[in-house]
């Protein structure tokens, strides 16, 4: 990535410190991002009949083998960032896998009133890391990165 500077002075230190350790930003941000879904994913292969029915609950469509398939994606996503592996393609699928679960499982606005304030706030996680991985979609996995390594070959 190109060094970014800031137009005012204030903000130097902050361009510095963000120029200077870019790859090493990038590879927290992505295990930190990568955890998230490996937890999740981890959590509902250790309950897939839980899960079974907590996407029946929400009307999903083929809640079974739903069950049996979006675990594993999800906890394959967050290996592949923590690793920086096929980062940008795992960045387009969590992106995608965030529009859909948020769209399904977090609208708020249906919810009960006395729910509606936590469902909120589960929409905008949602878009936040719909946000994330727009950003690594755009940056990439980084100097340190399986990715990176691969291409040094």
């Amino acid at each position: 990535m190109a060094s970014k500077s800031s137009s005012h002075p204030a903000l130097s230190a902050a361009d510095g410190f963000a120029n200077g350790s870019t790859d090493t930003l990038l590879l927290i941000g992505r295990v930190l991002l990568g955890w998230l879904f490996v937890a999740a994913g981890w959590g509902k292969i250790m309950n897939m009949a839980g899960f079974a029915g907590y996407l029946t609950s929400l009307g999903a469509p083929a809640p079974g083998l739903l069950s049996n398939i979006v675990p594993f994606i999800e906890f394959g996503m967050g290996v592949c960032l923590i690793l920086g592996l096929a980062t940008r393609y795992a960045a387009i699928v969590v992106f995608l896998f965030c529009l859909i679960a948020t769209a399904l499982a977090h609208r708020y606005w249906e919810y009960p009133a006395a729910q509606q304030a936590a469902q909120y706030t589960n929409f905008l996680k949602g878009i936040a890391f719909m946000g994330a991985s727009l950003i690594v979609l755009v940056t990439g996995a980084g100097k340190f990165s399986v990715d990176a390594a691969l291409a040094k070959k």
